[in-house]
Formats: C-alpha cells, sequence, structure tokens
C-alpha cells in the first residue's frame, strides 16, 4: 500500500510538480545565460568600439613619430634606406608583441557565462539531493 505525503498530495502529483518545476527552473537558467551572455557579448563590442578609435588616433601620431625617428637617425649619419629598416622591424617587433598579448587576454575562458553555470550547476546538484 502506498503512503499518502503529510500534505495529502500522492506520489505521482509530487512527481509531476517536480517535473514541471525542473522545467521552470531550466527555462530560467537558460534565460539567465542568454541575458549574460549577451551582456558580455555588449561589454566586448563597446571595448573593440573604443580600442578602433583610440587605435586610430594612435596610428596617426605614430606615423608622424616614426617619421621623425627617422629623419633624426638620417640627420645623425645613417644611410636613409638603413634608418626605415631599423625604425620599422622594430616597429614590426613591438606591434607582433602587443597583437599576441592582446590575443591571450582574449581567451575563452574570460568570455564564458560564470553566474549562470555556477548557478546551473548548484540547481543540478540541488535536484540530484531531492531525487536521491
Amino acid at each position: 500500500m502506498m503512503t499518502q505525503p503529510a500534505d495529502g498530495r500522492s506520489l505521482v502529483d509530487l512527481l509531476r510538480d517536480l517535473a514541471g518545476e525542473t522545467s521552470t527552473l531550466l527555462r530560467q537558467e537558460l534565460s539567465l545565460a542568454r541575458a549574460e551572455t549577451q551582456d558580455k557579448l555588449h561589454q566586448i563590442i563597446a571595448v573593440l568600439v573604443a580600442m578602433l578609435g583610440g587605435a586610430l588616433l594612435a596610428f596617426a601620431g605614430l606615423i608622424i613619430l616614426l617619421d621623425a625617428l627617422v629623419y633624426g637617425l638620417v640627420e645623425a649619419g645613417m644611410e636613409r634606406w638603413l634608418a626605415v629598416l631599423v625604425v620599422g622591424g622594430v616597429v614590426a617587433l613591438v606591434g607582433l608583441l602587443v597583437a599576441w598579448k592582446a590575443q591571450s587576454d582574449l581567451s575563452a575562458t574570460r568570455l564564458a557565462p560564470e553566474r549562470s553555470a555556477a548557478s546551473f550547476r548548484k540547481d543540478v546538484d540541488m535536484l540530484r539531493e531531492q531525487v536521491s
């Protein structure tokens, strides 16, 4: 004989409620993950736009400064072709180092929706405890 829980609902009713609440919980978790992902995407876009604007201004200034550096090396007695080669080589090396650093900073782990994942793991653990 099946015993009734203290609130008078049958086991079937309890399981139906659990399934419904689990479905609601999963929908809410997916909604949170979507909102967090959109927020991260908006942050990335804002940062990229600011970086592009700053980079364009810095690029204009850099061209002027590099031309002045080449001019200074030529005035100091260096052949023009060699001055251009030295300045260009140093700038290229610095550019590669900056790009490498930026690529490592934009790793996938920093873009993951951390709060949603933690909340989802917590809910799964809670459901496991209730089922067992």
